[in-house]
């Protein structure tokens, strides 16, 4: 347990945690968190930008403080005391958005003060901030922002770019480029979003893949389970990883190949045929 703590609050795991929140557990294209404002307010760059920005704001104040109150809110009433902290962060970064940044305010409008009730954030603060200490805590929720942030920020640009032709105003296709305006419409946000989430998915199966068939390679070179059934395992699975679905367990493969095989490596299977024979 000691260790686990020290690893936490290392250097490396805070990096680890900060990864996770951006990319391997990313709150909008891994665990499809927080759709409304996603889908609402990345007809641009700069709302969905400003949008991400002002929830980051929200996820690590409200982490920081959860996690210094955690011994003090009873358990029975802990969701609405989170919920009260996140609505009075929420009022400060709409009032400050309201004072200096008058133009974006306006754009985003009702989805500021909706902040209140992003499940991104009442899942950080019951998931984490309430179980662990203030400097991870503060961490997870500006990792988990960084990483919605980048998701609006994406979606934005793609949209902004597609139905506008321009890129934070500006123009950038020239005159010739006819907007597909649908991509600032609804619809567009959920072509967009798909389209990404598809590419996403993509490249998760393709590395989950990729270790599944370096862990079946080491148990052929390491143990002493006969070649052939980890070779056609590795097929198997390669040919499952082509279309898309899930490869086997290796875990099954190498109980399946044990229970198969004699203490000396022999194949019981084909002893016990040459037996009946």
């Amino acid at each position: 347990m000691a260790k686990d703590n020290a690893e936490k609050y290392s250097f490396r795991g805070l990096l680890g945690l900060l990864k996770k929140g951006i990319i391997t557990d990313n709150p909008t294209f891994v665990q499809l968190l927080g759709m409304c404002p996603t889908l609402a307010t990345t007809t641009s760059v700069k709302n969905g930008f400003g949008m991400g920005i002002a929830a980051t704001a929200v996820l690590v104040c409200s982490n920081t403080l959860i996690s210094l109150l955690r011994k003090f809110i009873p358990k029975q009433v802990r969701i609405a005391a989170y919920i009260v902290v996140i609505s009075g962060f929420v009022t400060a970064i709409e009032m400050l958005m309201k004072a200096y940044f008058y133009d974006l305010y306006g754009a985003l409008g009702l989805f500021i003060p909706l902040i209140v009730v992003n499940c991104i954030i009442l899942a950080r603060a019951e998931a984490f901030a309430s179980k662990n200490r203030v400097l991870p805590s503060a961490v997870d929720g500006l990792a988990y922002g960084l990483g919605f942030t980048f998701a609006l920020t994406l979606i934005g640009s793609v949209r902004e770019l597609l139905g506008a032709g321009t890129f934070l105003g500006h123009e950038v296709f020239g005159s010739w480029y006819s907007p597909a305006i649908i991509f600032i419409l609804p619809a567009g946000a959920f072509f967009t979003l798909s389209f990404i989430i598809a590419g996403v998915q993509k490249v998760r199966n393709h590395f989950s893949d990729k270790q599944r068939l370096d862990r079946l390679s080491n148990i052929e070179e390491t143990s002493d389970i006969p070649a052939y059934y980890v070779r056609n395992e590795i097929a198997e699975t390669d040919g499952d990883s082509s279309d898309g679905s899930t490869a086997p367990d290796n875990r099954q493969t190498e109980r399946t190949a044990v229970e198969n095989t004699d203490g000396n490596g022999n194949d019981k299977t084909e002893a016990e045929g040459g037996k009946t024979l």
